[in-house]
């Protein structure tokens, strides 16, 4: 499925938003998830890719703090300076170097990280072999790239009921971010597929993660997907309804599904990990 340019803008008040309310909501299980099996392999360089607002890359302070020597190097990097800005003003639990970089392109010499990491950013990457490609080349022999990406959206209960609600808000141009980018890369043969062009001889463990997504209301919920993500930009985009009144709509949808008090959701991933 073909993403926009616009899924992967992340600006204006989205940093804010998306680090209180949506990392929270699905990243975090995951994040801690990532994180363990990264410090189990005990690396001494270790290269994050897409991180976003930084919740893996706190994650990973955390663990490899404990796992590993006080100079042991953290690399955090993201295509997005908004982004990297507000994961940086968080604060980590060992010292992370916090660098601008294009996962297409990586500003690194050959063979230089033990691990590189990415979570839930492949989906964005305009051509995923290349991408791997890059992470494959700056990895030593023997590294591993481990990231993870979502599961189709009818796995994520959440992301799909707003998805599905938004269709009935604006039928003639439903806004398909959810569906198109975060859940649009979802095959798992489509990935060995793209590693083993990237150069993965190895085959990929591809291991497949559910977890529980929970909101103290249906309107947090609601406000997470249509506020704190691009899908924002494709609401404001189109006529008939307010961002404020689409939100309603998934509000109301979410509620009917998952009741009117703390909701909760079943979310699903796969995690994939592949030696160089």
């Amino acid at each position: 499925m073909p993403t926009s340019a616009s899924d992967a803008v992340f600006a204006g008040s989205i940093p804010e938003l998306y680090e209180t309310r949506f990392v929270p909501l699905i990243f975090e299980p995951y994040a801690i998830d990532l994180a363990r099996r990264i410090a189990a392999l005990a690396p001494a360089h270790v290269l994050e890719t897409a991180c976003g607002t930084g919740v893996v890359t706190r994650a990973l302070a955390r663990a490899l703090a404990r796992a590993l020597a006080p100079d042991a190097e953290l690399i955090a990097t993201d295509l997005n300076q908004p982004m990297l800005d507000h994961a940086a003003s968080v604060g980590t639990a060992r010292p992370v170097i916090w660098q601008q970089a294009d996962a297409m392109k990586l500003p690194f010499g050959d063979a230089r990280f033990d691990v590189v990491a990415c979570q839930f950013g492949a989906m964005f990457f305009p051509d995923r072999a290349h991408a791997f490609a890059e992470a494959r080349r700056v990895l030593r022999p023997g590294g591993t790239l481990a990231f993870n990406v979502w599961d189709r959206i009818e796995e994520n209960e959440f992301a799909d009921v707003v998805t599905d609600a938004l269709a009935l808000v604006f039928p003639a141009d439903p806004p398909r971010f959810m569906a198109r980018t975060p859940h649009g890369y979802s095959d798992r043969q489509t990935i060995a597929n793209d590693l083993a062009r990237a150069g993965f001889d190895a085959a990929p463990h591809i291991e497949t993660v559910a977890a529980r997504s929970r909101a103290a209301s249906a309107y947090d919920a609601a406000f997470a997907y249509c506020q704190g993500t691009p899908l924002r930009a494709e609401i404001e985009a189109r006529s008939g309804a307010t961002l404020a009144e689409a939100t309603a709509a998934c509000e109301a949808a979410i509620a009917r599904r998952f009741g009117a008090g703390p909701v909760d959701g079943k979310i699903q991933a796969h995690v994939v990990m592949v030696a160089r």
